[in-house]
């Protein structure tokens, strides 16, 4: 089955191969269980499959529930095909910008609130959860994200914008390894104790006395809040007031990370509210941290991150 999504190379091949819905179900559960169903109620593997409903029935004596391919995923209860679902997945996945759920449904025929909850419960799928610490040289910077002031109505603009203009926004973390990965987070303020707990939890310190031994180099601009980690990292600092490159000192590919998420932000999504915006933040990190994958690499990634992960609608709107 694998062989297939390596000969599938653009969306239409995609589209025309999962219009089949046994292509689809065979598909997806080779990606969930291998050869061997298991029951999601149970953890069985005897199990029978039901050819009339396209759906499993498990043997166990204490169960003998059927389930779905869709059951234990991010799919599950979900009302649409396994056509819409996938075609939605490599669109997402192989958007650079993003997509928004408003061409989503154009393009997939449903409504704008139901692509908005697809495309949501996807993001969940993207997210890592895990990753290896960052190491080498890596680069770190933080971000705002919120509403122009030249935007706002003249009394909310003195409401909110305070100082730097920065009050009311949102703040994103930021850390790249370069030539690897990049981690990004909301976090709640750039104070020293956050940034300093992020920036461990999230990069390799200094190791000495080994044979494994290796140098982390860690760049940041003049904030304040980076002060004291020279402990734990080389830690060297380019002062933008001044200049935003000395020899190789520089924070240039984090913020090259940052144009990629506000295109997607301001151009695609447009409107993203506070409480959501970790999940297209994780979004365009699985796209970046992917980037040298081809289409076919992406899907697959993605769809590994199906399986175990569920959010309802009533969650995602914060009801009750």
């Amino acid at each position: 089955m694998s062989d297939v999504l390596q000969s599938i190379k653009t969306l239409q091949e995609a589209i025309q191969y999962f219009a089949d819905p046994d292509n689809c179900l065979q598909y997806v559960a080779q990606k969930r269980w291998g050869n061997s169903p298991i029951c999601p109620h149970c953890g069985s593997d005897r199990v029978g499959f039901i050819t009339t409903r396209r759906v499993w029935k498990c043997k166990h004596r204490d169960c003998r529930k059927q389930f779905s391919v869709k059951v234990g995923t991010i799919m599950e209860d979900s009302p649409l095909g396994l056509d819409k679902w996938l075609a939605a997945i490599w669109l997402i996945v192989n958007a650079k910008n993003g997509i928004s759920s408003c061409e989503i449904a154009r393009s997939l025929g449903i409504t704008q609130k139901t692509a908005w909850f697809l495309l949501h419960r996807i993001r969940l799928a993207m997210q890592t959860g895990t990753f290896e610490k960052l190491s080498g040289e890596v680069e770190a910077d933080e971000t705002y994200v919120g509403g122009k002031a030249e935007n706002m109505h003249e009394a909310k603009r003195k409401q909110k914008i305070r100082g730097r203009g920065t009050s009311g926004k949102a703040i994103v973390l930021g850390l790249i390894e370069r030539g690897g990965n990049v981690v990004a987070k909301v976090i709640p303020d750039t104070s020293r104790e956050t940034l300093h707990r992020e920036v461990k939890e999230a990069v390799s310190p200094v190791t000495e006395g080994s044979v494994k031994d290796y140098i982390t180099h860690l760049y940041t601009d003049g904030h304040s809040g980076y002060q004291g980690l020279d402990e734990q990292y080389i830690h060297r600092i380019v002062d933008h007031a001044i200049e935003y490159v000395r020899g190789n000192v520089s924070t240039n590919r984090i913020e090259n990370f940052w144009t990629l998420l506000k295109r997607s932000l301001k151009g695609t999504y447009v409107a993203v509210e506070p409480e959501h915006l970790f999940r297209y933040v994780e979004e365009q990190v699985f796209r970046f941290n992917n980037r040298k994958a081809k289409d076919g690499e992406r899907f697959n990634k993605a769809l590994e991150g199906i399986q175990g992960r569920r959010i309802t609608y009533r969650k995602l709107i914060r009801k009750a």
